[in-house]
């Protein structure tokens, strides 16, 4: 019969000082150590701020949940990891100091209280971190006797399939001085200064730094203190469906983990149970990883990816088109989805995480296309839906061609969300994106029956001349790229946005020659210069090398195939830029007036709205 649910309130160091044949364990579903020397700044100052007041009462750190394994030897940490690591990495900096400041101590009467302290907490220290035997710990600091026993460390068992790096923490705790941990432990490639180096010795190095402004007097206090004085309150289990739909509810303000973090250990206990641990914890440390990318590319993260795939499943089992064949806009959060509504799919964690991993294939290799990377300046809901159309393929197969049609599509309505007065929850988007997902989410329906959707309901609901007005009083970027974007496709050249551009105003919006360069565009106030010089016409996409480089130079001279030291238009690679360069390269004064704007806001007027009417 399974044990009851034991919490007890227990003194930091009795909670670290677990027995020898004990071990604590970080599953395969928990997050990386994500402690940063800003979270240890706030524990180190609570610490102080507490040693301080000279208080009787306790200090509390909060609540740690355990589940219980392999009678009672194996404590996996389900909530208390970060803590937990970071109380042993400030025990061990405790432990560095301690044994500096008793070699250094004068050997006098007026240090014999003192130095007896020390000792005291430097016993207590090394029998937490090493499960050490009292007998077997010398008095004083010994090299060769204490380093033996700082290689038997055995606290923490590292499953987490988010670690990176998890010999560090060992490579701290195992070294005898700081100079062997700073040398020792991992040096992270092409990064910085202290941004080399793993949080385990980031936060390690904080504490190390930190104790060593306190006199011998303070250092004996706050080991005092933190060892028997600061409580967490350990609540152990023996299931860990228990356990984690414990800490669910100890948190349910979503604080400290994602939604993701409680799907995965949902799937992983899935997966455990069938046999398939080890299976599932590889397939998921591979999503992990490409979905960091995709989120260092600003793409999605793992919850994002996990709420497209929500979209997919209602979309899939055909959940959204009500009997009355409306759609039902209504999504349900993505726990109470996965671990309430649809447990199925955690029944399936293998199959579930391999088309996770298929999706976020696809976001990887889609990303490139042009058509997404100006889709991606848009309202980024777009992602849910283009996201069940991906179900139709496998990464590996899938092409530009495939893409493009719908992509252009979802182009089209959402340049319009961009242009209008109604909000992406209006009738207009996104129920009629609800409408559709069940037909993009099924490989039988042919792409150009939903881009006839598309087409219907665009002329339907808005008329080309207002969005043509719009657009003629539109200044904000997203256009802009579209522009370009439509530009390169009737010049039949390449067009990718890249990554280091600028937004280029052709009319300067700022600088020294400023009020002649007005002049010459035939504007006379302010206000009709900053409304002439925010429209669409004025703005083109510049490398950033290029924009930085002209400045807020003459149209003459950023057109001019003769820039001295500088680099122009006409070093562009991005076709309005080109476009410019033919035009006006060869003209003896090239001048870019009012005028010319609002020609060029009238001419991408037409080609915008061409485009988004194409079909009507």
């Amino acid at each position: 019969m399974a044990k009851n649910i034991e919490p007890q309130l227990s003194a930091i160091g009795k909670y670290l000082n677990i027995d020898e044949d004990t071990i604590f364990v970080i599953p395969e579903y928990q997050r990386a150590y994500s402690w940063t020397t800003d979270n240890c700044d706030k524990l180190w100052q609570d610490i102080l701020d507490y040693a301080e007041t000279n208080s009787k009462d306790n200090y509390f750190f909060g609540t740690v949940i355990v589940n219980c394994q392999d009678n009672d030897t194996r404590l996996a940490l389900i909530d208390g990891q970060q803590r937990t690591t970071t109380f042993y990495l400030l025990f061990k900096a405790l432990l560095m100091r301690i044994n500096e400041r008793i070699l250094k101590m004068a050997d006098d009467e007026d240090s014999i209280q003192l130095r007896r302290g020390l000792r005291g907490k430097r016993r207590s220290l090394i029998q937490i971190l090493y499960k050490a035997k009292e007998d077997d710990i010398p008095e004083e600091p010994d090299k060769r006797i204490d380093a033996a026993i700082y290689k038997k460390v055995n606290l923490i068992e590292n499953l987490s399939i988010n670690e990176r790096y998890k010999d560090d923490f060992n490579k701290v705790l195992t070294s005898s001085n700081f100079e062997e941990a700073e040398c020792n432990t991992t040096k992270i490639p092409y990064k910085q200064k202290d941004n080399k180096f793993t949080n385990f010795f980031r936060n390690f190095k904080f504490f190390y730094n930190e104790t060593g402004l306190l006199s011998d007097s303070q250092i004996n206090n706050i080991a005092d203190k933190i060892i028997g004085k600061c409580e967490v309150i350990e609540i152990k289990s023996w299931k860990v469906d228990q356990a984690i739909t414990m800490f669910n509810s100890l948190n349910s303000d979503g604080l400290p983990l994602f939604d993701s973090d409680i799907i995965s250990a949902k799937l992983y206990a899935s997966a455990e149970a069938q046999g398939q641990g080890n299976s599932f914890a590889e397939e998921w440390e591979g999503l992990k990883e490409s979905v960091e990318d995709l989120a260092g590319l600003g793409i999605c993260d793992l919850d994002s990816l996990l709420m497209q795939q929500m979209y997919y499943e209602k979309a899939a089992r055909r959940e959204i088109i009500g009997e009355s064949g409306s759609p039902n806009v209504t999504m349900p959060g993505l726990r109470r989805y996965f671990t309430e509504i649809n447990k199925e799919l955690m029944k399936h964690p293998i199959e579930l995480c391999n088309d996770m991993n298929n999706i976020a294939g696809i976001w990887r290799k889609v990303s490139e296309y042009p058509a997404v990377q100006v889709l991606s300046k848009f309202n980024d809901n777009f992602r849910l839906f283009l996201a069940a159309y991906f179900h139709r393929f496998r990464a590996e197969d899938i092409t530009e061609r495939d893409t493009t049609p719908i992509v252009e599509a979802m182009l089209r309505l959402f340049t319009i969300l961009e242009l209008v007065d109604a909000g992406y929850s209006s009738r207009y988007f996104k129920t009629f994106l609800f409408g559709e997902i069940e037909k993009l989410a099924d490989p039988s329906v042919p792409v150009a029956s939903i881009i006839r959707d598309f087409s219907d309901h665009i002329g339907k609901a808005w008329n080309l001349d207002d969005i043509k007005a719009r657009i003629s009083d539109y200044g904000r970027n997203p256009l802009v790229f579209l522009n370009e974007y439509l530009v390169a496709t009737e010049d039949g050249i390449p067009f990718s946005i890249g990554s280091k551009y600028d937004i280029e105003h052709i009319m300067p919006y700022s600088g020294s020659n400023i009020q002649v360069i007005r002049n010459d565009a035939g504007i006379t106030t302010n206000d009709e210069f900053y409304d002439t010089v925010n429209k669409l016409g004025n703005k083109i996409i510049l490398e950033q090398k290029i924009n930085r480089s002209i400045g807020n130079e003459w149209f003459r001279t950023k057109v001019s195939m003769s820039l001295k030291d500088k680099s122009g238009y006409v070093d562009s690679r991005y076709p309005m830029a080109r476009q410019l360069v033919r035009r006006y390269q060869n003209e003896a004064k090239a001048y870019w007036t009012k005028q010319d704007i609002e020609e060029a806001t009238t001419k991408i007027g037409e080609r915008i709205t061409g485009f988004i009417f194409s079909a009507n």
